[in-house]
Parts: C-alpha cells; structure tokens; sequence
C-alpha cells in the first residue's frame, strides 16, 4: 500500500524495532497523529486463541473511567416501567414491538443496543441486521439487563463502556479514547481495557495468550507495547 507523505513523515518517527512502555507508546500515539480531525486511539491485540473453538472466545466489556470522548448514540427494547427509565437515563430511543420492526427494517443508527431481558423473544431475531454490526444485545456483555438494571446499563454505555471480542482472524480490537485526552487519561483507559480482557481470558487457554500488542490512532502508525508491563496494568481504583 502507498503512504501519504505525511503518514510517512510520522512513521518514521516509531521504532520498528522497539516495544514501547505504555506511557512511551500513549505519548507517540499522540505524537504521530497528523490529520485536521480528533482521531481515536485504538488498541489492537493479535492473540492466540482459535476462534473456531467455543472454549477460546475472548469477548467481554470495559467501562472506560473516561469515556471514548464522543457522544453515545444508545437505544433500548423496553416497554412499561422499563422503558420509563431507559427515557429519564437519557437513551437516544426507547422502544418495544415497533422498534423491533424498525430495526428489523435496517435502521442502525445508534452506537448500544440494549434490551429488557423480558423483550429477547422479540428481539432475538434481529440477529442478522445486529449481530454483523457487533449490536446485538447479548447476557455476557452486559447488554440484556432486568428492568431494576436498565438506568445503570443506559448510564454506563453513555458514560463509555467499551465491547470487546475476538475477530476470526484471533484479533481483537478496541478504542481507549481521543488523541485530544491527557496522556494520564488515555493510560487510565488502557489500563481498565487490559485488566477487563486479562481478566475475561478463557480457562481453557493452552499456549500464548497475546502474542503481541500495539496502540494507533486512526490513520496512523502501529506503535509495538511491551507485553510485560502491559499486560500488567491494573484498573484504576
């Protein structure tokens, strides 16, 4: 692939060589960055798990102490009570049967969907305009909750609670946040991702884990992390 002059440009400022510290590589995240927009700071983890066998998945949520630094589009399948306080946590639309059917049409304009645990008979055929979205609601991220959990569930995914999972190709992808955060922040947010996928890393693993690591912005360069120190980050209190 042909690189732009200034992707160049700030390529050469990476070691190719050279694994950096988390708090190197947030710093030259930042460095690299080089277009007119707030660009999102992605990490990007090649494992070694296979993800045709179910006992290798990797996927698992992250609520971001500092968010993702835009706003949240989320949407809920609730009706009654539940959908009351969906409403009054903020969600951008509350709905049940005809929201379905509106989903159902293709409208996916919304980063979270959740659901009312009662509403996933109907929703559970959704799958197909949801699940190639990474929008399905699922019980194991935190997405199909009980009527008592829906404003905490809406406030948390407004807040920036971050979905990962594994890829078929054994990687995973997640953003910590913006170019424009506090390198302080942006560590802060590195540090809950990787304790939440250490912590969801399955039982039955044989092998390698992560194999390597690496922090991004969106159009720039790969910056290669230590794993040690990485790996051994802890959430914030």
């Amino acid at each position: 692939m042909k690189r732009g002059k200034k992707y160049v440009e700030k390529a050469a400022l990476v070691e190719k060589d050279r694994a950096y510290s988390p708090e190197e590589a947030v710093k030259k995240a930042k460095e690299t960055s080089y277009t007119n927009f707030d660009e999102t700071v992605e990490l990007h983890v090649r494992t070694g798990l296979d993800p045709r066998h179910a006992e290798q998945q990797l996927r698992g949520t992250a609520l971001l102490p500092h968010g993702l630094g835009k706003p949240v589009r989320v949407l809920v399948f609730a009706e009654g009570d539940a959908a009351r306080k969906a409403e009054e946590a903020g969600a951008g639309e509350v709905g049940g049967e005809d929201l379905v059917k509106k989903v159902e049409g293709g409208y996916v304009d919304f980063d979270v969907a959740l659901a009312e645990r009662g509403m996933m008979g109907q929703v559970g055929k959704l799958g197909r305009v949801l699940g190639p979205r990474g929008l399905m609601p699922n019980p194991r991220t935190g997405t199909v909750v009980a009527a008592d959990g829906i404003t905490r569930a809406v406030e948390e995914a407004m807040q920036g609670k971050v979905e990962f999972r594994l890829d078929k190709t054994s990687l995973m992808h997640a953003p910590i946040g913006k170019v424009s955060f506090d390198d302080e922040k942006l560590l802060e947010n590195l540090s809950t991702l990787v304790h939440e996928m250490v912590k969801a890393k399955p039982e039955g693993t044989k092998g390698i884990f992560v194999h390597n690591m690496t922090l991004s912005t969106t159009m720039g360069p790969s910056i290669k992390l230590d794993l040690a120190p990485t790996l051994a980050l802890q959430a914030a209190d």
